[in-house]
């Protein structure tokens, strides 16, 4: 005997799970696509919404706002000057404490430190590096000028690395050579993997070394250049937004800084290989920040440096440039700036887009997005059902003729099976069949014969060729009529497919010339943005599908908002005028007469009152013997699909 063992599947997704529901999605983009949009757009604005349910998940407008609500908020959290401010107010008090000390001393020396006071410069770094020298008689002012200097160096360096201000919290001189070691492996990593020799090993060591001064624990070495890169790249924005005597006067104190420090040679070796390792960061661009609180330049940097990823995210989450996909929108940007939900609400709407995708509603062909067969097989009974919910009960029907024959509704008769019937076979009287001529076997098993089978007879429908004649005019969205004409058009396809499968219809777009549109184009398609309405080329095709079938009983409907203002030449090209010209009336209504000669009755639904539509569809109406409607166009779908329904019933 085999041994089993039973457990939770681990070994990834659960082969067993059923998929993932996508019908709620796909019938809030029909609800656009019957409306009017295009797959594209409507997929886009169902992301944008976010999709409502039990989990009520946010959309994508949902985390721009928070987005831009952050983004206000750093701007006034505070201004750029702050270390520099911070920084005059302790050069200011050293030096007072130092005159508070020299005041009462009578002698020259007093005298002559007080003058030395009296002519440092102005700018605050000048003045910081002509005091580094100076013998301090106040312990006080001694005291406060290595505040100061402390000051500077953890601000500097915490402007460069985020885990540096705790780490030189307290003066500490191993520390500070710590960290110039730290510098100087880093640079000779990165100068290694420039020649193509670092290894993970070697960033695990660096990493086992210095950890510590980097809370953002990153993985390898790409992820720790992304890091101290767009910090870099943050410090050198905050400069560009001062003024010219701030930014002058700041990066002086920088500069001077890293000098006493001794780390300009190594932070300038850091600078050129973060550069040239991620140039599209934006390294000198300006942020206005208004904020009334002073900011160090460690904390400047980090509300710059966020301000850019907000930024960069503002523009993923836009999805407004050409081929937009939610996997261009950064997550670990997304964590930071929005929290762990806000990922989970994205990874929500990728499943619903990849789903689509992956289940055969959606197809991106050539970078376009399209809906797949499947999609459009929804959407028309979508379309339908919101016909028939505005049928009353009574006017709705079928179109059976009650005799025996070809497919639909069984009569509870069956008769025997000829070569090519398609009935379904009567299982029952088969069987019975078998068993008289003898055909039991041994146990329960019976032998068949071709003689045995039965099909159940069904009522016999009738066939017929249904055209409907659509304008994709310019006029057609003007007049705000195309998506109730779409919808139709989805409505007719699906009706036709799922209750007379037997029947041949073609839909038919007309605008300056005309063409058949294959059911999978229906809800992607759009009006034509050019004149003409070629009503004579639509008919044209209309009649070659008819008499494609000379045995079915013809239907043609025609759905417009204008009289024909274009014709197809003998040359194969369309010729418009406005008003209509006699040519084209004559050449449209000719094309009416062969309907008629076909036996075709043409109805004609007008979404316009012109008067000289009128009188073109009333000349239809008396040659072919047709109808005229006028409804609105939230009432189109239900008189083509109720016409419809009363041509087959009277057939």
């Amino acid at each position: 005997m085999s041994a089993y063992r039973y457990g939770e599947y681990n070994d990834g997704p659960d082969p067993l799970a059923p998929p993932y529901d996508v019908r709620a999605a796909l019938d809030e983009m029909g609800d656009a696509i019957l409306s009017g949009s295009t797959p594209v757009h409507a997929l886009r604005d169902l992301l944008k919404r976010g999709l409502p349910g039990a989990q009520d998940r946010r959309g994508l407008d949902d985390m721009l706002r928070e987005v831009r609500r952050r983004r206000r908020e750093l701007r006034e959290s505070g201004r750029l000057d702050g270390t520099l401010e911070r920084a005059r107010a302790l050069l200011d008090k050293a030096i007072g404490q130092e005159r508070a000390e020299l005041f009462p001393d009578p002698s020259d020396d007093a005298r002559l430190r007080e003058s030395e006071l009296d002519a440092l410069p102005e700018d605050t770094a000048s003045a910081i590096q002509e005091l580094s020298s100076y013998e301090w008689r106040s312990q006080a002012a001694r005291q406060t000028f290595e505040e100061l200097r402390d000051l500077l160096r953890r601000e500097v360096l915490d402007s460069q690395f985020r885990g540096l201000r705790e780490a030189l919290a307290n003066p500490d001189p191993e520390a500070m050579e710590r960290v110039r070691q730290m510098m100087s492996d880093l640079n000779e990593m990165l100068e290694k993997d420039a020649r193509g020799e670092h290894t993970q090993a070697d960033f695990d060591d660096f990493m086992g070394k210095y950890g510590d001064l980097f809370p953002e624990k990153p993985r390898n070495l790409e992820e720790l250049v992304d890091i101290l890169a767009r910090r870099a790249a943050a410090t050198q924005r905050m400069l560009a937004s001062m003024t010219p005597r701030q930014r002058e006067e700041l990066g002086n104190l920088i500069n001077q800084t890293l000098e006493q420090a001794g780390l300009a040679d190594q932070m300038r070796r850091l600078g050129e290989a973060l550069y040239a390792r991620r140039p599209d960061l934006s390294w000198g661009g300006q942020e206005r920040m208004t904020g009334e609180e002073p900011l160090g330049m460690g904390d400047a940097v980090t509300a710059l440096e966020e301000l850019a990823d907000l930024t960069q995210l503002e523009s993923s989450l836009r999805q407004d440039y050409p081929g937009a996909r939610l996997d261009d929108i950064d997550e670990a940007a997304v964590r930071r700036a929005l929290g762990r939900s806000a990922v989970d609400d994205l990874e929500a709407l990728r499943r619903i887009e990849r789903e689509l995708e992956e289940q055969g509603y959606l197809l991106r062909r050539r970078g376009k997005l399209e809906l797949t067969p499947k999609a459009v097989r929804r959407l028309g009974e979508t379309a339908l059902r919101r016909v028939f919910s505005s049928l009353d009960a009574g006017r709705r029907g079928d179109h059976d003729q009650h005799d025996a024959g070809a497919a639909g509704e069984l009569t509870g008769s069956s008769r025997p099976w000829r070569f090519g019937d398609e009935q379904p076979i009567d299982v029952v009287r088969t069987l019975v069949n078998g068993v008289r001529n003898g055909g039991v076997r041994t146990g329960t098993a019976v032998k068949l014969s071709v003689d045995d089978f039965e099909v159940a007879e069904t009522e016999r429908r009738s066939a017929a060729a249904v055209c409907l004649l659509v304008d994709l005019s310019y006029s057609m969205a003007l007049r705000g009529t195309w998506a109730a004409a779409k919808q139709t058009a989805l409505a007719l396809q699906a009706l036709v497919a799922s209750k007379f499968p037997q029947d041949a219809v073609q839909i038919i777009g007309f605008s300056n010339y005309a063409r058949v549109l294959q059911p999978d184009e229906l809800a992607g398609l759009d009006w034509d943005m050019v004149q003409g309405t070629n009503l004579h080329h639509a008919l044209l095709i209309a009649g070659r599908h008819l008499d494609r079938h000379p045995d079915f009983e013809p239907v043609v409907l025609v759905v417009t908002d204008g009289e024909p203002t274009a014709h197809l030449m003998r040359n194969g090209r369309s010729a418009f005028e406005w008003p209509p010209s006699r040519e084209t009336l004559e050449l449209t209504l000719a094309e009416v007469d062969k309907m008629t000669r076909r036996r075709a009755t043409i109805n004609v639904f007008m979404l316009a009152g012109d008067e000289r539509l009128k009188e073109f569809v009333d000349e239809v109406a008396r040659r072919n013997g047709g109808r005229v409607f006028s409804p609105s166009a939230d009432r189109l779908g239900e008189y083509v699909v109720s016409d419809f329904l009363r041509l087959r019933r009277s057939r």
